[in-house]
């Protein structure tokens, strides 16, 4: 339960300190998602919703750009979503490795190594 613990502890932080990037990109992202919304006539909601769902690569396909600026803007809203998402991996990650480390004993770590070997 304390890898656990700790794990949470260290990726609490880890986000408040990247939360800066993060609310930056994800500005970036809804901005975007208006310009959108305005060469393409949609309403402001189906627009954040089209943003969203873009950024995170998910890509229904139920509402799409049809105008080439609005598919350009489409791929910069992908990138920022992946950079975006790849942050938040990155902590993730971190946070388990530097829990894990201080939680096992580095014998233990030495066999895992051997065996992934």
């Amino acid at each position: 339960m304390e890898f656990t613990f700790s794990f949470i502890e260290l990726f609490i932080w880890s986000i408040y300190l990247v939360s800066p990037l993060l609310l930056f990109l994800a500005v970036i992202i809804v901005l975007l998602g208006l310009v959108v919304s305005k060469i393409e006539q949609w309403n402001k909601f189906d627009a954040l919703y089209w943003a969203l769902i873009t950024a995170t690569t998910v890509g229904y396909g139920d509402i799409r750009p049809i105008k080439k600026a609005s598919r350009v803007l489409s791929i910069l809203i992908a990138i920022i979503g992946m950079m975006l998402s790849g942050i938040i991996i990155a902590v993730t990650l971190n946070s388990t490795g530097v829990a894990f480390e201080k939680h096992v004993d580095p014998i233990q770590i030495e066999r895992i190594k051997d065996k992934l070997k």
